[in-house]
């Protein structure tokens, strides 16, 4: 039996190329950010995929959002161990970074 959907990265595929002309009216400087964006909607796949909403462009932006917002953090995390303010929060959310050594 057949998927009576497409799947959200199929979606996610479609609504890139759909943005593609905004892609290219971009500064060059600017196309590898915007490329970046859709792998960091892809990296969340998974996450938007089980949402399973009727607008799956709500999720890909969602999915950019978190992955900004984990990256923030991560640098807020970095800079503030490099300025002596205190040490990185060990919760459950913190993923370590190649650049970082484990404590």
């Amino acid at each position: 039996m057949g998927r009576t959907n497409p799947t959200y990265r199929d979606c996610l595929r479609s609504f890139e190329d759909r943005y593609s002309p905004f892609r290219r009216a971009l500064r060059r400087r600017h196309q590898a950010d915007f490329d970046r964006l859709f792998e960091r909607a892809d990296a969340h796949a998974h996450a938007a995929g089980y949402q399973n909403a009727t607008d799956p462009e709500v999720a890909a932006l969602l999915s950019m959002l978190v992955a900004h917002e984990a990256e923030l953090r991560e640098l807020r995390e970095r800079l503030a161990v490099a300025e002596g303010e205190g040490e990185p929060d060990d919760g459950p959310e913190r993923t370590t970074t190649p650049t970082e050594v484990p404590d």
